[in-house]
């Protein structure tokens, strides 16, 4: 598995990422959405990557935004359906904490999902030593979010 920066605008990542908002859009409200389409993922302050085999056929994707120069949000962890549980996510989310440290963010936050479907993306932030907090930057306390965090010192 390859771990690189690629272009959200990709082909077979925008399927993936229509895939992501659909289902995101099935568990949650309009309001209770924070995934980032595909500009916000294409912006100077978000630095987008994709899991891929040795064949190339895409595994996963993720993002990591900076918030300011010390914070960064994880956004838009996506593993592709038929390889959930083979290590993918954990790979990205790996990498993209490795780019943090790279660019001296002290702390790394994300939101997700706070019911069941959301799940096994809580036990992989919980493994990785995120605690759960309260809402962090523009977001606002909602029942159906959770917020983690990351001190990275």
């Amino acid at each position: 598995m390859h771990v690189r920066t690629e272009d959200p605008a990709t082909p077979d990542i925008v399927a993936l990422l229509e895939e992501h908002l659909a289902d995101m859009a099935s568990t949650s409200p309009p309001e209770s959405m924070h995934a980032l389409d595909l500009a916000g993922l294409r912006a100077a302050t978000v630095t987008f990557v994709a899991a891929r085999d040795d064949a190339g056929a895409l595994l996963g994707i993720g993002a990591l935004k900076e918030l300011d120069p010390t914070h960064g949000e994880l956004k838009s962890m996506r593993t592709a359906t038929h390889r959930r549980g083979t290590g993918v996510a954990s790979a990205l989310l790996a990498h993209l904490l490795e780019e943090a440290r790279r660019r001296a963010y002290v702390r790394v936050s994300l939101e997700t999902g706070a019911d069941a479907p959301f799940a096994a993306a809580h036990r992989l932030y919980e493994r990785f030593g995120f605690e759960q907090c309260p809402p962090f930057g523009e977001y606002r306390p909602d029942p159906l979010s959770r917020f983690y965090t990351l001190a990275l010192t």
